[in-house]
């Protein structure tokens, strides 16, 4: 795959809209880590913070690239990164876990370690994205461009971001509809079905179609059958 070929840019775009997507809960721990500390040390707490946790994350990421060819790892990735899509549409995530430091390294300390608990979804799915769409040394150089690239959106552009999802709800599902997709091309790579879902075309987009609408579909359903409950709920207090 040649580095200015329409298929090296769109498999950077992917990787840097994904880190994006999955970006909003990595502001939050950041700006909560840093909260407590004097201004001038809360910059260099952000920085250093975010320059260990990228460090952890390019080389889980490297690693799980290469964990890929492994047989059926591919399906298994797939399979949890379409759970992930799913969970993107629904979950509301709870930072009552993270505590803010006291000093500038217990900070940098907290970022790092938080960052790397919760980045597990953000290094399937970039992985799976690199290892979609190119082969060999272009998928190393793919995850660090792209983890370059948004970095400086997360540290500084984050809650701008946020508040755009939070104004726009569509975001996300394209996020999630981004993420599906990755994961079933993830799955139809998997050494173990000797190519089946990839030399049919009309099998291999069919099967990625699907895989991408019943997933949003899934979260879009969730999301109206609980907000039907929450409305419910709110009428029954109401009455009393």
């Amino acid at each position: 795959m040649d580095f200015f070929s329409v298929e090296f840019f769109t498999a950077l775009m992917t990787i840097v809209f994904i880190d994006l997507i999955l970006a909003g809960d990595n502001a939050i721990v950041i700006g909560l880590a840093a909260a407590k500390l004097p201004k001038h040390q809360q910059k260099q707490a952000v920085i250093w913070g975010t320059v260990g946790a990228v460090g952890i994350r390019v080389i889980a990421t490297v690693l799980v690239v290469y964990l890929l060819d492994v047989p059926w790892l591919n399906l298994a990735g797939g399979l949890l990164l379409v759970w992930i899509a799913y969970k993107l549409l629904v979950q509301e995530e709870s930072h009552d876990t993270i505590k803010a430091g006291n000093t500038l390294w217990q900070s940098i300390r907290t970022i790092i370690i938080a960052d790397a608990a919760m980045g597990i979804d953000n290094v399937i799915a970039v992985a799976g994205a690199a290892k979609g769409t190119s082969h060999g040394e272009h998928e190393l150089i793919l995850v660090i461009l792209g983890l370059l690239i948004s970095i400086p959106v997360v540290v500084w552009g984050s809650t701008l971001f946020i508040k755009l999802i939070n104004k726009f709800s569509w975001i996300v599902y394209i996020g999630s509809a981004v993420l599906a997709y990755t994961a079933a091309k993830m799955i139809t790579h998997e050494k173990k079905f000797n190519g089946f879902l990839e030399d049919d075309k009309a099998i291999y987009w069919s099967f990625i179609v699907v895989v991408v609408i019943l997933t949003v579909l899934a979260g879009y359903l969730t999301n109206k059958r609980n907000l039907a409950k929450t409305a419910k709920k709110q009428e029954s207090s109401g009455a009393h």
